[in-house]
């Protein structure tokens, strides 16, 4: 029996064919640019140091559509959007457009010859969140491995791989000539996407142990009531390391349109892109599952949710249209 405790990393069997050949090819359209050294951004856009060893980053999709920011981004004021590289990379854009979910960050990642990583994990991609990462190795080497929870693994062209990356893990590449490049997807699990896993996955999925994403609607419903909308949102709920969403003291909160008229929440000054989910009237943070939403009741309040798995609590708070 498959558990989330069990199991580090799953081999998919996407609904169409990975030409490796094909990928590796469409690498000569953006490898003669000299790819950024991997950086943390911090929000208000202040950038960490570069990465101490050879790893380096080409953004394929970011937050805003940046094409030089190499992180993984999170909720922001801005949706993630496609950036000028993919342009460059008609068939790897085809592979993205077939994935069932919704897409974060799409970056490609080259780990230089003899580069190792410190270990560490990446919390937020967890399946009871709703959010995973994946990948699609191009060039590769048995002297390149991701440790993943103790396990070496060496995945190679031509497929397509899930990782628990919450998990410790590193990447090492003792090679000395070849540089490893992986596609590395961050996007939310959904129903469809659930069906690339393994048989031995599938008891898993309907346990409810992991949170199952609703598609977005074709549309982009417009939010039910007059804006300005504001109202006092617990401290934790747009605080993503929080570990109850729905407590803390009340901070003032504001719905509104942004630039692009992005649907935007700003909470105690910092503002975050919203997008809608299915048609169940709720939103969510961009950049984020559907572990956090937010929807108007039919009182004048908002009602939030806050999902593990398939629990659910949520908290209603009083909100007001504004005109001022």
């Amino acid at each position: 029996m498959t558990t989330i405790a069990a199991a580090e990393a799953a081999q998919l069997t996407p609904a169409f064919d990975l030409d490796a050949g094909r990928l590796a090819n469409e690498l000569a359209a953006v490898t003669s640019h000299t790819w950024q050294v991997q950086r943390t951004h911090t929000y208000g856009g202040q950038v960490g140091q570069p990465a101490p060893i050879d790893w380096r980053v080409l953004p394929l999709r970011s937050l805003g559509g940046d094409a030089d920011r190499t992180d993984p981004g999170g909720p922001g004021p801005q949706p993630f959007a496609p950036t000028r590289w993919l342009d460059q990379l008609p068939y790897l854009a085809h592979l993205l457009d077939a994935i069932p979910a919704p897409l974060n960050a799409v970056r490609l990642m080259a780990l230089g010859p003899g580069a190792v990583s410190t270990a560490h994990c990446d919390p937020k991609y967890r399946l009871d969140r709703g959010m995973m990462r994946l990948h699609i190795p191009i060039v590769t080497t048995p002297d390149a491995v991701l440790v993943l929870d103790g396990v070496e693994h060496c995945w190679q062209p031509g497929t397509l791989w899930y990782g628990d990356f919450s998990r410790e893990h590193q990447v090492r590449n003792t090679s000395r000539t070849v540089t490893r490049i992986h596609v590395v997807i961050d996007a939310l699990l959904t129903a469809e996407l659930a069906t690339w896993f393994p048989d031995s996955w599938r008891e898993l999925f309907t346990r409810g142990e992991v949170l199952l994403n609703r598609p977005a609607p074709a549309g982009t419903p417009a939010w039910p009531a007059a804006l300005p909308y504001d109202a006092p949102l617990p401290s934790g709920f747009a605080d993503f390391d929080a570990p109850t969403p729905l407590d803390g003291s009340p901070l003032p909160a504001r719905l509104d349109h942004a630039a692009g008229d992005v649907l935007t929440l700003t909470v105690a000054g910092r503002p975050f892109a919203l997008v809608p989910v299915g048609d169940s009237g709720e939103w969510r943070f961009s950049g984020w599952s559907e572990q956090r939403t937010l929807q108007p009741d039919d009182h004048g309040g908002l009602v939030l949710r806050v999902r593990r798995g398939r629990a659910l609590a949520d908290r209603h708070v009083p909100a007001e249209p504004r005109t001022s």
